[in-house]
């Protein structure tokens, strides 16, 4: 995040969102083993919306992980990733590598800033209205006295792993999706601000909406949110009021970030940040945890903003809220179900190359036959997903195939919601998810699975 204070920008254009946002929670870790169902009638729990449902929890080792390989990379590097230096470019290479291999396409845009090369990286993910674009970006660039893991190795490793998730479920979105590392952001964003004025009115009328984040792992952490669109400020107040953690409007860096680029041109913005060099107060340390008295980074632009600079809880937390916001503001609307969701939570062990295995749900009290459009949710931890054959089996046994193995599909974990026509199937009765792992040296399990009719 740059030193510079602007003067706050005029509000963004709201986004238009058919239906109002729902009252959604995230989803959170099942603890019951027990076969469960809910219904929109008012006798079960409240329905959440369909893309928090689908909402992915990202696994904060992972993206640790990215910010270790950013550490090493400065420490390689002279002990930083600033603009012009080594630092960066290998950063955005090795950002550019994991997305590559995800199956994004990826463009590398070059400017000159000081006398020196630049690079954003942009990542779009296939398919989505290419007239509807829901923009991520964070700046990959550090101050030239530090390898800057917290500002802001951790708002990219975030991203870069909420995209990898993208490509981990084949998230098939109605609106496109596209994720941005910025260069150069520390010396008046300079990168994003080239890539804004790079694009035509016609691309940037395109772009719906811009998340930007910038420090999200502070190690005396506030929770703030961007006050700008007021549909992207409340999906991420949504989040947080449903794991309980309260938050705060954001101002001691508005207009200092990526998103003062976008916000410029009238394109909706909004974001997260846990705080830089501002005191937190004794109210925000009653809140929040944390020490009242000093600042939030006490690192902040500075040598010792390491990997030793972070809130692991923090950043667990953020990292979920951006994958929410996502799942969430990526969706053509936010209704939530109208139907039943029957979900067995029960871990199913999936033996390495070894016979198949089935989870059940029974349906019962319906009427008539399954839906047209029957949605089946699947979370399986596995270390290559790609050695996975994956059916659903209709109370009459016939086997609906939602997933073939591939050699070529090399990530972890399924975590995705495909659709089946069992519209000549009898509704009532056993359902089963059948998994079957056939290659060898990778194991894993069924985690939870869910029917919504």
């Amino acid at each position: 995040m740059i030193r510079s204070v602007h003067r706050r920008l005029a509000a963004g254009t709201a986004i238009a969102i058919a239906g109002l946002l729902a009252a959604a929670v995230p989803t959170a870790a099942a603890t019951s083993s027990t076969t469960t169902s809910s219904s929109s009638s008012g006798s079960a729990a409240p329905a959440r919306s369909l893309a928090a449902l689908a909402a992915p929890d990202i696994p904060v080792a992972n993206v640790k992980a990215h910010l270790n390989d950013l550490q090493s990379i400065a420490t390689a590097n002279g002990g930083n990733r600033a603009h012009g230096r080594t630092g960066y470019k290998a950063s955005i290479d090795f950002v550019k590598a994991k997305l590559d291999a995800a199956g994004f396409t990826t463009t590398l845009q070059q400017f000159t800033s000081s006398g020196s090369t630049g690079y954003n990286l942009i990542a779009d993910w296939p398919g989505g209205d290419a007239n509807k674009v829901l923009m991520a970006g964070s700046h990959l660039d550090s101050v030239s006295s530090g390898p800057g893991i917290n500002d802001n190795g951790s708002g990219s490793a975030a991203i870069l792993e909420t995209a990898l998730a993208v490509s981990r479920a084949q998230f098939s979105p109605d609106k496109h999706l596209r994720f941005a590392w910025w260069g150069a952001e520390e010396l008046g964003l300079v990168g994003s601000r080239y890539y804004v004025n790079s694009l035509s009115a016609t691309d940037r009328s395109k772009i719906s909406g811009y998340l930007n984040f910038d420090m999200i792992g502070s190690p005396n952490p506030g929770y703030f949110v961007y006050d700008d669109d007021p549909t992207i400020e409340q999906t991420f107040k949504t989040y947080f009021t449903g794991i309980g953690v309260p938050t705060e409007i954001e101002t001691e860096g508005d207009g200092r970030s990526d998103h003062a680029s976008f916000k410029n041109v009238g394109i909706p913005v909004g974001g997260l940040f846990t705080g830089a060099s501002r005191t937190k107060s004794s109210a925000q340390a009653t809140k929040w945890g944390g020490t009242s008295g000093q600042a939030f980074d006490r690192c902040y632009h500075s040598s010792c903003d390491t990997t030793s600079n972070i809130s692991e809880t923090a950043l667990d937390r953020n990292s979920d809220a951006i994958a929410y916001a996502i799942w969430t503001l990526s969706a053509g609307t936010t209704v939530p179900p109208t139907g039943d969701v029957y979900e067995n939570t029960t871990d199913v062990t999936i033996p390495d190359y070894g016979t198949a295995v089935t989870s059940s749900v029974a349906v019962s009290g319906r009427t008539g036959n399954a839906p047209a459009a029957l949605q089946v949710g699947v979370d399986i931890k596995h270390t290559w997903r790609g050695d996975l054959v994956i059916d659903l089996v209709a109370p009459d046994g016939t086997a609906y195939r939602l997933k073939n193995s591939s050699g070529s599909d090399s990530a972890d974990d399924v975590v995705a919601t495909y659709t089946v026509n069992a519209s000549s199937e009898t509704a009532n009765g056993t359902w089963q998810l059948k998994v079957q792992d056939v290659a060898r040296y990778d194991t894993g399990y069924i985690n939870s699975w869910k029917l919504t009719f």
